[in-house]
């Protein structure tokens, strides 16, 4: 009889595993064909949706529709149990299934009832009181069926809500409140009353705000009320799942973007999930051992909840920033954290296998009585059927594998949420309080302590502690943050004794901490990351530069949990395409969220930055590699800009513009320094009548981008300057008017910087265009003593424009400095570029200088030793730059902040000042 129907020979092979199904198939034996039938095949949801329309079309009450509902569950549970037990079918059909069949019997179950009460007999359509628009229900699903992994024996949590208060149209008037409450309840009873059919699901509406004392539906206007002011943290935990699954779309996006997703997701790093997240646990641990759950697979040690509080967690630290991380199902959130390295392969890999074996086995329990049970058996007969539909031999074999699973996830649980152990000495936490301070006696005692861990002025460290204690913003800092403070402070103390400028370093601590102490978020990673104050002690202790940058970014802190990705490579091609996608991604479903994008944009500049930052303090990249790669991110910037802003502008006459953006300065050569300003010009290439005001329009938008202070930050400051005809000319030019201008107007203080301009981003046929005038013109033949004569005028003019009195070297603009190397590389090109084209290639100076020696136009030796010079000088320039060190510039803080001057003693620099000079001589003297 098998040989005949092979699939009654794979029903006969589980049925000892399932009660359920036996009872089932004896009651209703007429359902056998059609699963004989169909078990090869998983229950897709149009097959569920086919069968609903066949079988409701003349559905005209509820017990037509319940029948129906409870009917389709009956296949749908017949076909999938045999399909999984007899691994037909893995995990992720069964909870796709599931899913499936509960968003489908929910969205008919919706659409019957809301038919019947809008009856214009009943109450009618409910309607808007502000527009009149027609108002439905949405129905919002939570937990497993919102994460899309329903189990074979689930609940489901529903939340109902709809978009506007008013009343009904029909014979009896009621509000939108009262009707859509009645439509809730007749959709609950629609899944959940148990008939001679059984049931469809058991509806769970606790989740709802208020839980189970609240409104059984309410209007967006109240749900967002009730997230603003009352909302609390275990239920951000909660709405992560939250997913529309049934109701009007118009109103889906709305809720979601503006109501949901803001509640869920911090725009910030929120490490102060950490907290909320272990009380949460705290108290289902607590309830597990009141109960003594131990053997339950769900809520136990090791269990499914502990995997989803992991995967969770992550999402709310993180999530409010990486739109990736906002997916719903556990594990395409454990595998997007493998990927992003916020877990170890092996931990994603580990804990995705237990999930994986919980879940097949939470299903296996279920199966057996269509019970919803996590909770192993006692009984040894179902002890040993729950082993062989696992695939084991016996039950001791079956629990060596589970509890091995367990272990891992309580390891990888703990690792995650184990408490911070970092605690300095007690005599560091008295010291910060002040307790004693005032006693001569405990002061020596302080002084001794701070100068034996390697303090040089203990004095002065007393005297920024006590500074900072009575200061007015850490007095006015909420109390968990005060806490927060009093638990680090000691901690910075002790990690800035290990560094090789021990006061320096704890000054700088300290002005970080200060800064941040207001943002919890931050003050939460750092104190439940302690290893990275080690790192962040050595990056400000190297350098002042570094510590503002954190300062003023202090989402960067996030870098240093994960130093080697800091201190490694970028791959740009890699970091273009992620880009991109992020930036797409928050755009929104409107395409439109402009902010987001800059706020994304300004995020990834600034990590890059940081990223360079972290290698360069190591010394491990050379100053020109530096400068090449923070062109790289420079132009990946823009390029990302043109795109955005020319997507944004609401009038254009084409799908993409013909247009480019010029880098002059150290953007078009190359050497751009961490807080160069970008040197850009606007050119197209396009006939049609509106050209110039579109892609006038469109610069003011790329300048915008650039330029904008937002809640991230600014992206570069700029300077449009060098376009034809200066501050006084159009933003943007044709390829005409600016081959037009530098032909026959430009200055040579023009061609000079043309020397150093290359295009960066848009269009490559008009970036073609402009190399090739760029070329053109550099390689006119120009009259030598005309030329010089002209360059050295400039030259005096740039001397006059920064006066140096004060007796010390200023490395870029003294004569013997940066400047005149420039001068002499940009002389050379306008002079001999006419014979010598290789000369045109942006190649930056020192290539030049060693191209200009190959060529004769200067000696060799002069060449090596000028050469030589510029690298030292700017490499002086970016070290003292990075340190902050007014003492080594011989200004004040402030002044040398603000007019970015460079000045050293004379004595160690009179070589490489003679050999620029020796240069300039040999080049304008001859």
């Amino acid at each position: 009889m098998h040989a005949d129907r092979p699939g009654e020979k794979i029903i006969d092979s589980i049925l000892p595993y399932s009660r359920y199904l036996q009872r089932l198939l004896e009651s209703e034996p007429e359902l056998l064909p059609d699963l004989e039938q169909g078990l090869h095949q998983p229950f897709l949801r149009d097959e569920m949706l086919a069968y609903l329309d066949a079988s409701t079309s003349n559905t005209n009450d509820e017990s037509g529709l319940h029948y129906v509902l409870r009917r389709l569950r009956k296949r749908v549970m017949s076909r999938l149990a045999v399909r999984d037990l007899s691994g037909l079918a893995d995990l992720g059909e069964v909870m796709t299934s599931m899913t499936h069949l509960a968003e489908v019997t929910i969205a008919s179950a919706l659409e019957h009832q809301q038919k019947w009460l809008t009856d214009p007999g009943r109450f009618g359509q409910p309607a808007s009181a502000e527009n009149g628009s027609v108002q439905g229900l949405l129905v919002i699903a939570m937990g497993k069926l919102g994460g899309c992994e329903l189990n074979v024996s689930s609940d489901v949590d529903l939340v109902f809500v709809y978009p506007e208060e008013g009343e009904t149209k029909g014979y009896r008037r009621i509000s939108n409140h009262d009707f859509f409450a009645r439509l809730g309840r007749k959709l609950i009873g629609s899944l959940n009353h148990i008939t001679s059919d059984g049931y469809v699901f058991r509806v769970d509406m606790r989740l709802r705000p208020y839980g189970e004392s609240g409104p059984l539906a309410m209007s967006f206007a109240m749900l967002e009320e009730y997230f603003i002011t009352q909302g609390r943290e275990w239920e951000r935990y909660a709405w992560i799942k939250g997913r529309v699954i049934a109701g009007p779309e118009a109103g889906t996006l709305a809720l979601v973007e503006q109501i949901i997703q803001p509640f869920v997701f911090r725009k910030y790093l929120d490490f102060g999930a950490y907290e909320s997240m272990r009380a949460l646990h705290a108290q289902i641990r607590q309830e597990v051992n009141r109960r003594e759950m131990h053997e339950n697979i769900k809520l136990g040690p090791g269990g499914i909840r502990e995997v989803e509080f992991i995967a969770q967690v992550f999402q709310l630290i993180r999530g409010g920033r990486d739109i990736d991380l906002r997916v719903q199902p556990t594990l395409s959130v454990l595998r997007r954290l493998g990927e992003k390295q916020h877990l170890s392969a092996a931990a994603a890999t580990e804990l995705s296998a237990a999930y994986r074996f919980l879940r097949n086995l939470e299903h296996r329990l279920q199966y057996l009585d269509d019970q919803q049970t996590q909770t192993l058996p006692d009984d040894p007969v179902d002890q040993a059927l729950t082993a062989r539909s696992m695939g084991f031999s016996g039950y001791e074999e079956f629990l060596r594998r589970l509890n091995s699973h367990r272990a891992n996830v309580t390891r990888h649980f703990e690792k995650i949420f184990a408490l911070p152990r970092s605690k300095a000495p007690d005599m560091l936490t008295w010291l910060w309080q002040g307790e004693g301070e005032d006693g001569e006696i405990e002061a020596e005692a302080v002084f001794t302590q701070l100068v034996t861990m390697g303090f040089s002025h203990p004095k002065n460290i007393l005297d920024h502690l006590r500074e900072f204690r009575k200061s007015a913003r850490y007095r006015q800092l909420p109390n968990s943050s005060k806490t927060r403070v009093d638990t680090l402070v000691p901690q910075l103390i002790e990690v800035a004794a290990r560094s090789p400028s021990a006061d320096i370093t704890l000054e700088r601590l300290l002005g970080l901490l200060e800064s941040v102490s207001r943002r919890a978020a931050y003050l939460a990673l750092l104190g439940e990351h302690p290893q990275a104050l080690g790192r962040v002690a050595k990056l400000v202790g190297a350098s002042q530069w570094a510590s503002e940058y954190l300062g003023r970014h202090p989402i960067l802190l996030d870098e240093l949990l994960h130093p080697g990705d800091v201190q490694s490579e970028s791959d740009w091609s890699r970091s273009k395409t992620k880009l991109i996608q992020q930036l797409n991604d928050a755009a929104g479903a409107s395409g439109q969220d402009t902010e987001q994008q800059m706020d994304l944009l300004r995020h990834f500049h600034h990590s890059r930055i940081f990223q360079l930052l972290a290698r360069d303090l190591e010394g491990t990249m050379l100053l020109e590699t530096l400068s090449d790669r923070l062109t790289d991110l420079a132009d990946l910037v823009l390029e990302n800009v043109l795109r955005l802003a020319w997507g944004g502008l609401r009038r254009k006459h084409r799908d993409e513009p013909v247009f480019v953006i010029v880098g002059y300065g150290k953007l078009g050569g190359k050497e751009l320094g961490y807080v160069s300003d970008l040197d850009i010009i606007f050119l197209y290439d396009d006939p049609h009548p509106d050209a110039p005001e579109i892609y006038a329009r469109l610069s003011q938008r790329i300048n915008s981008w650039l330029t904008s202070y937002t809640s991230a930050g600014l992206l570069y400051e700029t300077d449009l300057r060098l376009r034809p005809n200066g501050s006084s000319g159009l933003l943007v030019s044709s390829i005409e008017a600016f081959a037009q201008y530098q032909r026959n107007q430009a200055w040579v203080w023009e061609h000079q910087a043309l020397t150093r301009a290359r295009f960066v981003a848009g269009d490559t046929n008009v970036g073609r265009t402009f190399e090739r005038i760029r070329e053109e013109v550099l390689r006119q033949r120009r009259e030598l003593s005309d030329l010089k004569r002209e360059v050295l005028e400039m030259r005096k003019k740039m001397l006059e424009a920064h006066p140096n009195s004060g007796g010390l070297f200023d490395v870029k603009h003294d004569r013997g400095g940066i400047i005149d190397v420039e001068f002499v590389v940009q002389y050379l090109i306008l002079g001999h570029a006419w014979e010598h084209h290789e000369l045109t290639r942006n190649i930056g100076n020192i290539a030049l200088l060693k191209l200009a020696s190959n060529l004769g136009l200067i000696s060799r030796e002069t060449g090596e030793r000028a050469l030589g010079a510029y690298r030292e000088f700017r490499r002086v320039q970016h070290r003292l730059r990075l340190s902050g060190d007014a003492s080594l510039t011989g200004l004040p803080s402030s002044e040398n902040k603000s007019r970015k001057f460079v000045r050293v003693e004379v004595e160690p620099f009179q070589d490489s000042i003679a050999a620029v000079l020796q240069l300039w001589n040999e080049v304008f003297a001859a």
